[in-house]
């Protein structure tokens, strides 16, 4: 097997152009574990990190650019005020040790329905870049996902980074797992306010073959929500809500929990998360 090592993203972006059968690697939390399990023997790996574009935050036209292969430990540390939701999801990420390897463009690139970032993103409203030697494009994330461990990427591109909007509301974040930690999510749930915008984003994990929002609960609770005056929710409200998150969900039956017990669960987490954070926006 072939070990390519560059040292800056042109080096990199050429890399990937000459060897498109390349598989990339970051923090290798995915990548290592299909190579231990012998379920990927790939031609060449494409060794990321010791390229410094790919690593950092900034602020770029008022969003939040996160390069791809940040560690998860340095956005719950450095950004967890201003992107919750992304931070509660990063701290999900198996042990300490993963979150200071595992990277969001790692989660993205391996496109698993069960990435711990994904429902965050979602809900978030994010924007992943793509870079080439042919150039720079930005895709919204639900445009991202193509199914199960596919993605957008032509094979000569790579993920350099993914742009968000500062959390203007709260953010939650929950999730379903057979324990407390290191553990692949049952299902997975996110949650974002957006009161200046009076919208609600959402963002489902591990219960479709793509991560995906629930527009129809988005569009319910919007225009129910009462943003000029925050009383507690109405209970009918938040089971609506909730049905509407398990109906735009469309899981299967597999050895972490069955189809129908990941549609209760997400109905849920949705009321719960969606009550933890108009607690929040309530007292502000």
């Amino acid at each position: 097997m072939e070990f390519l090592r560059p040292v800056s993203l042109a080096e990199a972006l050429e890399a990937r152009a000459a060897h498109p059968d390349a598989v990339p690697i970051a923090g290798g939390t995915d990548v290592m574990v299909e190579l231990n399990f012998d379920h990927r023997r790939p031609a060449a790996l494409l060794d990321l990190a010791r390229v410094p574009e790919l690593f950092g935050h900034s602020t770029v036209d008022g969003r939040i650019r996160i390069a791809a292969a940040t560690p998860y430990a340095r956005i719950i540390d450095e950004l967890g005020d201003r992107l919750p939701g992304l931070a509660m999801a990063s701290r999900t990420v198996g042990s300490p040790q993963i979150r200071n390897r595992g990277s969001v463009g790692g989660n993205l690139g391996a496109a698993s329905p069960a990435g711990d970032t994904h429902p965050a993103l979602l809900a978030a409203g994010a924007e992943v870049e793509i870079a080439s030697t042919r150039g720079i494009r930005r895709l919204p994330v639900e445009e991202f996902y193509l199914g199960v461990k596919r993605n957008a990427l032509e094979p000569d591109e790579l993920i350099i980074a993914v742009h968000l909007e500062p959390a203007s509301g709260p953010q939650q974040f929950s999730k379903v797992g057979t324990r407390n930690a290191m553990v692949i999510a049952v299902c997975a749930f996110a949650l974002a306010l957006h009161p200046k915008h009076r919208r609600v984003g959402t963002g489902i994990g591990s219960a479709a073959p793509t991560p995906r929002h629930a527009p129809a609960a988005e569009e319910f609770v919007a225009g129910e929500l009462p943003w000029d005056r925050p009383v507690p929710l109405a209970d009918s409200l938040l089971r609506r809500f909730g049905e509407l998150v398990a109906e735009a969900a469309a899981p299967i039956d597999d050895v972490r929990g069955s189809a129908g017990y990941r549609r209760h669960a997400l109905s849920v987490l949705a009321r719960r998360t969606l009550t933890w954070a108009w607690t929040e926006y309530s007292c502000v």
